[in-house]
């Protein structure tokens, strides 16, 4: 058996280990220290001076203390797009909130500002304004922003960009989670760049920068003695994984590059194969790290399926994967309200994600196209 093609391994550039020998050398093995400042430093100068950001150990850390900072209590609405990972949903139920989702649209797989719309509508009538947003750019695909943005401002509800997989893509020349009140970022093992596990909260202002660092380092009052006004959490990432993240920086326009070149690949392996699409940029309007690239099968006019190709990779030791399953038709949340259609259903049956990791070689990119030629032909 040949060795395996994974969808998305991590990508190590050799530069972390002296961040990380940095932290062992002068002692810094805790949540905090000099490379969680340095990290944070890199993020904004990479994003813009007008953002703040704070290292957190997770990408569903910061999705929660969004929320907190939003005002989300027990018993509240919160709006969140369906086709995504439960990562984008689940910090709403800790808060014993209630998630509203949202189907996608055929442009960016993103939130439908037309069922956006509509729910708001409804929800306001019931006076049940719901207290976030919380919008996903997919895959590295920037939503439709300018048209969600003026749909919340309508009704003055914050937007927090799950920015989770699109570090680096941008939308209007705007990095996603700067656009929005609030953004978020993973640096998961399978994530563009890594920390081993890791995110960050993107923040407008340093007030809710200051409030986000407060909050994930459990709540400490200031006091010679251990005193809490306030619940905390221990969310903040720690030095050592914060080394791996600043090796990482150094080689982030590389990995992006690498991604896009991969897109690029599929591009032209399908480019004759009536039946399969791409998630492909709309227009000039957006640029995407194609974090991961993926189609979208019609078996109608392919005579196989999602799932025959993805088995077929998987006999030849080749991880794929499909899109992710929405949110409305996961059974922890079945009982919550749902706008739209069947977009987000029908892609998720007809969606597969393929190996798309920055560090594909030539030889798996070959073994890739031999295998689907395979299929195709």
């Amino acid at each position: 058996m040949k060795d395996k093609i994974w969808l998305s391994s991590p990508h190590m550039s050799g530069n972390e280990i002296k961040y990380i020998n940095s932290a062992f050398e002068e002692n810094w093995v805790a949540p905090l220290g000099p490379n969680v400042n340095g990290l944070e430093d890199d993020l904004t100068q990479f994003l813009g001076q007008n953002v703040h950001i704070a290292a957190l150990s997770s990408g569903t850390a910061a999705l929660h203390l969004a929320l907190i900072q939003c005002g989300v209590k027990r018993g509240d609405f919160v709006i969140c797009q369906s086709l995504t990972f439960s990562a984008s949903a689940n910090p709403i139920a800790y808060l014993g909130a209630q998630p509203v989702f949202i189907d996608s649209e055929l442009d960016t797989w993103n939130m439908c500002p037309e069922a956006l719309n509509k729910a708001l509508k409804d929800l306001n009538s019931l006076n049940n304004v719901p207290k976030a947003i919380i919008v996903v750019h997919l895959y590295g695909m920037p939503a439709k922003m300018d048209e969600i943005m003026k749909i919340a401002k309508e009704y003055d509800i914050p937007i927090i960009e799950d920015a989770a997989e699109s570090l680096g893509s941008s939308y209007k020349k705007r990095y996603t989670s700067t656009i929005g009140d609030f953004g978020i970022l993973s640096f998961n093992g399978n994530k563009i760049i890594t920390t081993s596990g890791g995110g960050a909260l993107v923040c407008k202002r340093k007030e809710d920068k200051d409030m986000a660092v407060f909050l994930s380092t459990q709540a400490r009052d200031e006091a010679p003695h251990y005193q809490h006004s306030k619940v905390g959490y221990n969310y903040r990432m720690s030095n050592i994984s914060a080394g791996i993240g600043r090796g990482q920086m150094e080689v982030l326009k590389d990995r992006i590059f690498a991604r896009r070149e991969n897109n690029l690949f599929y591009k032209n392996l399908f480019k004759s194969s009536n039946g399969i699409s791409l998630l492909c940029e709309p227009n000039e309007d957006y640029f995407s790290n194609h974090w991961l690239t993926a189609i979208k099968i019609d078996e109608n006019i392919t005579g196989f399926n999602r799932e025959d190709l993805r088995s077929l990779l998987l006999s030849f030791n080749i991880e794929s994967r499909p899109i992710w399953k929405p949110m409305h038709m996961q059974p922890v949340f079945i009982d919550c309200k749902y706008y739209g259609n069947d977009t987000a259903e029908k892609l998720f049956k007809n969606g597969l994600c393929l190996p798309s990791g920055s560090n594909l070689s030539e030889n798996d990119k070959n073994r890739i196209a031999e295998t689907i030629k395979f299929i195709l032909n």
